[in-house]
């Protein structure tokens, strides 16, 4: 299946991009870790919401009430799993803000609704028999470079709960791999940068260049 990170589909040169990517693949599904912001993709894909996207479209699909032209083929997964070629693929939603995670997600206005929330991450930590699992912030140990400490608790949390074979990171621009537990953990460039693939047979994770859109 096609992996993708970051998008920020939002200008025609990234929109390119992007469909260059599901283009290179030649798959039939993919899996992307947030900041989609463009929900019109050639085949059916799994994503999370990121830190930025519509988020009235996002909202919508939440709540199953998306009917637009311009939104097709996306799966939001949002604490919750479907089976993507015979893998139970699962994602959190949003990133962590301490100021709004102990609020019910249903007082969340604007902006503010890009983050993930104490209920979404106890949701996510009953759901069984996970093989891949999808999160816009990182756990520990993830060795990416920012201006600040990389890796959230409440991720780790999931990961305990879940033990999925492989986490998807998206958010920070960069690859890097790590492993937490029994967990391989994948950073994911952005997909202007680069594609993945992750064979569901092995989980092996691999990364390729995106062609000139």
């Amino acid at each position: 299946m096609l992996v993708l990170g970051d998008a920020h589909a939002t200008t025609a040169g990234r929109r390119r991009s992007l469909f260059a990517a599901y283009r290179a693949a030649d798959e039939s599904v993919a899996v992307q870790a947030g900041d989609l912001m463009y929900y019109d993709v050639p085949y059916q894909t799994y994503f999370i919401g990121g830190n930025n996207e519509d988020f009235d479209t996002i909202e919508a699909l939440r709540n199953g009430r998306v009917e637009s032209e311009t939104v097709s083929n996306v799966t939001l997964l949002h604490s919750t799993a479907e089976t993507v070629e015979g893998l139970r693929v699962a994602g959190l939603s949003g990133n962590y803000a301490p100021t709004q995670f102990d609020k019910p997600r249903a007082v969340l206005r604007g902006d503010r609704r890009r983050h993930f929330v104490r209920d979404d991450v106890e949701e996510a930590k009953q759901l069984e028999d996970v093989d891949v699992f999808v999160a816009h912030e990182a756990p520990n140990g993830l060795p990416v470079e920012e201006d600040y400490e990389v890796g959230c608790q409440y991720i780790d949390e999931i990961l305990d709960a879940l033990d999925p074979d492989v986490c998807l990171v998206g958010h920070h621009h960069q690859h890097a791999e790590s492993e937490y537990g029994d967990t391989h953990v994948v950073g994911l460039e952005p997909a202007w940068e680069s594609y993945y693939t992750l064979d569901p047979d092995t989980l092996a994770v691999d990364r390729y260049d995106t062609p000139p859109a």
